[in-house]
This record gives structure tokens, C-alpha cells and sequence, in this order.
């Protein structure tokens, strides 16, 4: 069985939450929380400790309906 990868920010990332609820398409989580992470903006931003609003897309992008 392969082990999945998962973003050590998984679990307390604003992502999850939208992807709980049905806010955001289930595709964020797959092609980046939980396999390549390490492309994620909001990731990158955390490892730095920079601001990242919680609306931020793992691509970077600001959705304004996300809140």
C-alpha cells in the first residue's frame, strides 16, 4: 500500500476547513495537501512566517468568496 503524503500544516490549514464544508473543489487537496505540497504558496509563505490571508489558494490565488 502506498503511504500518502501530507502537509504537515494539513491540519490546521484554512484548506482543510473549506474542503470540509464544501467551499472549494476536493482537487486542492488532492494535488496539493496531500501529494505535492511542497509547491503550495500558502506552505512556502507558513515555513517563512509570512502573512497569508486565509482566503489564499495553495496556488496562491485569492478566492473573495472564501471566508
Amino acid at each position: 500500500m502506498k503511504e500518502e503524503k501530507m502537509c504537515r500544516w494539513f491540519p490546521v490549514c484554512p484548506i482543510k476547513h473549506f474542503a470540509e464544508k464544501n467551499l472549494i473543489d476536493e482537487k486542492w487537496v488532492k494535488e496539493y495537501c496531500k501529494s505535492d505540497y511542497f509547491r503550495c504558496v500558502r506552505r512556502k509563505m507558513q515555513e517563512k512566517g509570512e502573512y497569508h490571508p486565509d482566503n489564499m489558494l495553495p496556488d496562491g490565488t485569492i478566492d473573495e468568496n472564501l471566508h
